[in-house]
């Protein structure tokens, strides 16, 4: 088929749209909420205009997006009509739309400013109409909800829905008070949303972003009286550099380092320890549960993504999971507990600040279950985004630095093992090293479990644990649509898995909430950020997590041995059903669902 844009012919499938020939040709037409990653195009925008002519001669102004190209059309991209009409939309945009940049987190990375310039805005004629009846929502640990600054593209909506299953998102008002709202619920904190924070990686604006804590980190490294405890996230080494202009997936470990001392951090460890330690709680577990007829399948609980899944939409399935919390909750108890000891320093005088990929670890962190004699064992956590940030207010170019260790002070010698926490099917590749060992007595050959790896969303392997003991079978499930699949399977008695891995975010933690955004893409570096984890793990000294000295050490001189009184005490937790306060929202929102994609 044919047709032409801006004088020039061009062939097209049947059911492309204007916007697709166009993209496909090298021939550019600006866009706001059309969203490729996730085939999102619903023209609420309105700027990628065109002058369309039809075969019959009859000419007028349409949206691309959502606009089949016909035989015989004459598409005029470039016109000063067009180019008129392109500029008034984005002004009207602004107009609606909160004009206090400087204030926003998505400053100087924000699509809407990017279009500014895409259309030549030199001024905007008109003052901000902005409705004052649009909520702004800081109800949550994790996000904030700022619909002044919602320009109705809906990409947070699809994300929800398509990708986590978990339909929080919906359109509230009519006309100028039209946003993003959360069914039924009071709050966002009281909705379904589990604070996977997703959407913030999809919102062209500032409308959804994580709580910026950067200030109370300031304020705990200028008290001379704190001594402060960075830590950081495996997939914290792989993906910051990205932000700095490195390359995607490479190893920044020392430069992070380097960076946090940068700022006055007193002791920089590193999370992978902890992580080494869940292993050895959760992997007894598992085989206390297969010895003692405990509850069947295991799931992980090491993502609070999931975690806040469970308790809000399926507690029936709490039971089922780990009680060995997560390596920032494990890492952060340690500290206050065994590391204050060991130094010699008043665990009221630390603060715990994590760096985490991660917008639910700031929810994690606020648990009452992991306070100790009312003050929380993580003070503090900042995303990876925040952490650019931060370093870029004080001045630091993270790319410029020479790596540095880390301080050694008893918990920062790690694994293989720990690294791979970051991607899916790293948890169970880690359980399985040392839990064939512990049965055994050797090492599991190959090390790898590759049945395991992968980016597909539900994966399941046989594992060999042994002549004596025999194959099981675990499951990996990544993003909550497939996990709940899992879920409901367990519920029905009907899961033929022993152990199965949840991470929310589709990929694990390397395409976590909190992660670097890439604007007009979802997630475009996550395989590069896996290889990178995989790569690091290979080139280890020690690759499973029963053989990292320090955590032989920890067990010997403080904890006595993995799942023991004071182990669970420090390092195991509890959950609780949270269906309850928003089963009336939930409900109400999933009748109107039926009516209507979006709308509550």
């Amino acid at each position: 088929m044919n047709a032409s844009i801006n004088g020039r012919d061009y062939t097209f499938e049947p059911g492309e749209t204007i916007l697709q020939v166009a993209r496909r040709n090298g021939i550019f037409i600006p866009t706001l909420c059309h969203f490729r990653p996730l085939n999102h195009k619903p023209g609420t925008c309105r700027v990628c205009l065109a002058e369309v002519t039809d075969r019959n001669g009859h000419t007028e102004m349409l949206t691309t997006c959502n606009t089949p190209m016909e035989e015989g059309m004459r598409v005029n991209t470039r016109s000063s009509r067009v180019r008129n009409m392109q500029r008034l939309q984005v002004e009207l945009i602004f107009a609606d739309h909160d004009q206090d940049c400087a204030a926003c987190a998505r400053h100087g990375d924000c699509e809407l400013q990017d279009l500014a310039e895409f259309v030549g805005l030199a001024t905007n004629r008109f003052a901000s109409r902005l409705s004052h009846d649009r909520p702004f929502d800081n109800t949550m640990h994790g996000m904030v909800r700022d619909m002044s600054k919602c320009i109705r593209c809906l990409r947070c909506v699809e994300v929800c829905r398509k990708v986590q299953g978990v339909a929080a998102l919906t359109v509230d008002g009519t006309g100028t008070g039209a946003h993003i709202g959360v069914g039924m619920a009071p709050s966002q904190n009281t909705s379904a949303c589990i604070q996977c924070g997703q959407c913030t990686l999809v919102c062209p604006t500032g409308a959804l972003a994580e709580r910026d804590e950067n200030d109370e980190v300031l304020n705990y490294l200028s008290n001379p009286e704190l001594t402060t405890v960075f830590a950081f996230a495996p997939s914290v080494r792989v993906a910051i550099g990205e932000d700095f202009g490195l390359p995607p997936g490479e190893n920044v470990e020392g430069k992070v380092v380097a960076a946090l001392r940068r700022l006055g951090a007193d002791i920089v460890i590193d999370t992978d320890f902890a992580a080494d330690v869940v292993i050895m709680e959760e992997g007894t577990e598992l085989l206390g549960r297969i010895r003692n007829g405990g509850k069947l399948p295991m799931f992980t609980s090491c993502c609070p993504g999931w975690v806040n899944y469970a308790e809000k939409h399926c507690p029936d399935i709490l039971p089922h999971i780990s009680t060995t919390r997560s390596p920032q909750a494990v890492s952060s108890s340690l500290v206050k507990s065994y590391l204050a000891d060991k130094m010699g320093i008043p665990s009221r005088r630390i603060r715990n600040i994590s760096v985490m990929p991660c917008t639910a670890k700031k929810d994690e962190a606020a648990r009452a279950q992991l306070y100790a004699n009312g003050q929380p064992d993580t003070d503090v956590v900042i995303t990876v985004r925040e952490l650019s940030r931060l370093l870029r207010r004080c001045g630091v170019d993270l790319a410029a630095l020479e790596p540095e260790p880390f301080d050694n002070p008893y918990m920062s010698d790690s694994t293989g093992a720990a690294v791979i926490f970051g991607t899916t099917g790293g948890v169970m590749e880690a359980a399985v090293r040392t839990v064939y060992a512990t049965l055994n007595h050797k090492e599991l050959p190959g090390v790898n479990v590759v049945p395991v790896r992968g980016m597909e969303g539900l994966r399941e392997a046989d594992v060999d644990l042994g002549e004596e003991h025999g194959v099981i079978k675990v499951a990996v499930a990544h993003g909550l649509g497939n996990a709940r699949k899992l879920v409901d399977q367990a519920l029905a008695g009907e899961s033929p898995y022993t152990f199965i891995e949840v991470m929310a975010c589709p990929g694990g933690c390397v395409a976590g909430g909190g992660t670097c955004r890439v604007k007009q893409n979802y997630q475009p570096h996550a395989i590069e950020r896996q290889k990178g984890l995989y790569a690091i793990d290979s080139a280890m000294p020690h690759r499973q997590s029963h053989n990292n000295p320090q955590v032989i050490s920890l067990y010997k001189d403080y904890l006595g041995e993995p799942n023991s009184h004071k182990a669970h005490e420090l390092l195991h937790t509890h959950y609780t059903d949270r269906s309850k306060v928003q089963t009336e929202s939930i409900s109400a929102t999933k009748k109107k669902l039926t009516l209507t994609d979006y709308s509550a």
